[in-house]
């Protein structure tokens, strides 16, 4: 049976709301300068239903071009005692080729990421990572109008991400890797996919 604990109890996610208030600022430019272009809201239902929820916002910047900026997360302590905790905020130009929030597009983006998590060549192993790091790379999606209001973005997407972490035991706490700072690591692997639901503002 899972054990599923909230991450605000998660030693290494500590609430710092000085943290948020470059994202909240970006937000916030996003959509005062409405002006310039459409701006939709979003929320990522697939991601959701799968208990990792990610929302967005988008902004058509010219006749083909908008930019979004995301945040996907699991807000999961443990599942099977095991650290499933991680937060991915990812910044991203997308070239739309028959009209913005209108049919097939491609992407170019780049984010960063924090975690406390056991990494997946780790599995039925006694020790997890915490740490961060920082993602660059590319998506392919497909925009369908429902109608004046709402449009589904179903998109995937993947890259490099280059982390950097500590090792630690789960049993006791203390760390396996015998290293003084950080670890470094460099994976290729996707990290970002959904059906995001999108409501236009304004």
């Amino acid at each position: 049976m899972f054990i599923l604990k909230s991450m605000t109890t998660t030693p290494g996610f500590k609430s710092n709301n000085s943290k948020w208030r470059p994202i909240i600022l970006l937000i916030v430019i996003m959509i005062a300068s409405d002006a310039v272009g459409q701006t939709y809201i979003k929320g990522n239902a697939m991601s959701t239903l799968l208990g990792l929820p990610g929302i967005g916002i988008e902004k058509g910047i010219g006749e083909y071009a908008t930019i979004q900026f995301d945040v996907m997360g699991s807000p999961w302590r443990s599942i099977q005692n095991k650290p499933k905790q991680f937060v991915v905020a990812i910044f991203e130009y997308r070239h739309h080729f028959k009209a913005k929030f209108n049919g097939f597009y491609v992407g170019a983006n780049m984010g960063g990421t924090a975690f406390n998590i056991q990494k997946w060549n780790y599995i039925n192993s006694d020790q997890y990572q915490k740490g961060f790091g920082f993602v660059v790379g590319a998506t392919i999606g497909y925009q369908a109008p429902i109608n004046e209001k709402f449009v589904l973005d179903c998109f995937v997407g993947g890259g490099s991400h280059q982390g950097f972490y500590k090792g630690y035991y789960i049993s006791t706490g203390e760390r396996y890797d015998g290293a003084k700072n950080y670890n470094k690591s460099g994976e290729w692997f996707p990290y970002r996919a959904g059906v995001m639901v999108s409501y236009k503002l304004f």
